[in-house]
């Protein structure tokens, strides 16, 4: 006879991880509906050319801001304390992965990270969304994306003019008088 081993039970699926199959499985139906929707008021060869131009589109933007990354990191390294001012280039490699990405929802959506007003809307609201998840009240181990927010605040120091600069405490090694700590310390925990 086999024996059967007890299972602890699991963390209990968060909203969002339920829904999240859900909401692709919509997006992508909405997305071929209107493919098709715009084909047939046009032609098939229109819609074609518009994937391929938001395909070229949208690798034109991803080169762009590597190269404008690539430029900002070097300036900071001859000048590191000049004042650079914000990129924006996560913004615009994502903009231009949904441009690549075939359907006119995408494009639409990267479109709308492109333009100042919309664009300052999105950051708006990826700020509210980390800090909604920083604050969640889920125990460390329960919410992935809690977890990841918790942890960035952990590992980073905050300049105060605003920078982010990573760190490490370095204790100085100790005197001949001084015994060595061998206490047992818990990890810290969010």
């Amino acid at each position: 006879m086999s024996q059967q081993v007890p299972q602890a039970p699991s963390a209990p699926r968060s909203r969002v991880r339920r829904v999240l199959p859900l909401l692709i499985a919509a997006w992508l139906v909405l997305e071929i509906w209107l493919l098709t929707v715009v084909a047939s008021a046009t032609s098939w060869f229109a819609v074609l050319l518009l994937l391929l131009g938001g395909v070229l589109l949208g690798g034109w933007l991803i080169k762009r801001a590597g190269l404008k990354a690539i430029s900002a990191a070097i300036e900071q390294s001859r000048q590191p304390q000049s004042q650079q001012p914000q990129t924006g280039t996560s913004m615009t490699v994502l903009a231009g992965m949904l441009l690549m990405l075939p359907g006119f929802l995408s494009d639409v959506l990267g479109l709308s990270l492109l333009f100042p007003p919309t664009r300052a809307l999105w950051r708006a609201l990826g700020r509210r969304f980390a800090s909604t998840a920083l604050r969640s009240g889920a125990p460390v181990g329960h919410d992935p994306l809690a977890d990841a927010v918790r942890l960035q605040e952990q590992i980073r120091i905050h300049r105060p003019d605003g920078k982010v600069i990573q760190g490490e405490v370095v204790d100085p090694a100790p005197s001949a008088g001084d015994r060595p700590d061998t206490d047992h310390r818990p990890p810290l925990s969010g």
